[in-house]
């Protein structure tokens, strides 16, 4: 995705983003990111779409894909992306709200088939079926980290990966935190970026695609293969 592509990408779900944001309660969809992918920030809103953006280029290099998770997608951000470069995508959260909201202004593609995960479990899903499986900033937030990442890659066909973002946790990301404002100032994480790498580098071989940005590391994205 070339930069005048990402832009009209960027500027279509803010401006969706805003809208819902209007429209709804203040501080229900803070966990799924809405202000932050909308804020008035440049700095704090380029940094969220980075990421995006950094992921957007690293699985572009293997596509077409067959069938592709998006773990704990949120607002759906990134499923117009990925139904351009895959025959069918599941996405899969336990708050559907957000991505229905959305779905307001942004229709989704048909190969995209959204699944509550307070009925539908990942080990519902069948085995071995996806060659790829995106994590974006939602593995800081489960309870069962061992047993999730044991879930996600029974999922994945021999060759395919799971790719993971989070945040660091350090003192200049918390710090960061207080400063972007009071929708991100709560204690809801689990756990660092560093906690995630270290109990899948047990049964992965990890690759790193980016770190966001030095000198102040704030997050990582990085691919698991099994």
């Amino acid at each position: 995705m070339n930069t005048i592509e990402f832009t009209a990408y960027k500027t279509r779900y803010r401006a969706a983003i805003q809208q819902v944001l209007a429209e709804t309660e203040k501080g229900r969809l803070d966990e799924a990111a809405f202000p932050a992918y909308s804020h008035r920030n440049p700095i704090i809103n380029w940094l969220f779409w980075q990421r995006l953006r950094k992921v957007m280029e690293y699985t572009r290099n293997f596509a077409p894909y067959s069938r592709v998770l998006d773990f704990g997608c949120g607002s759906g951000v990134m499923l117009p992306y990925l139904s351009q470069i895959s025959k069918q995508i599941v996405a899969l959260d336990v708050d559907l709200l957000p991505i229905q909201s959305l779905q307001k202004y942004i229709s989704l593609s048909t190969n995209v088939e959204i699944k509550d995960a307070t009925k539908t479990a990942i080990t519902d899903l069948p085995a071995n079926s996806f060659d790829l499986i995106i994590a974006l900033d939602v593995l800081e937030h489960v309870h069962n980290l061992p047993r999730t990442l044991s879930e996600l890659l029974t999922l994945l066909t021999p060759s395919g990966q799971l790719i993971v973002s989070g945040p660091t946790e350090n003192i200049l990301y918390k710090i960061g935190r207080k400063v972007a404002g009071p929708e991100y100032s709560g204690a809801y994480h689990e756990r660092g970026i560093a906690e995630i790498k270290n109990e899948l580098i047990k049964t992965t071989k990890l690759k790193h695609i980016a770190t966001l940005y030095w000198p102040i590391p704030l997050f990582e994205i990085f691919s698991a293969k099994k």
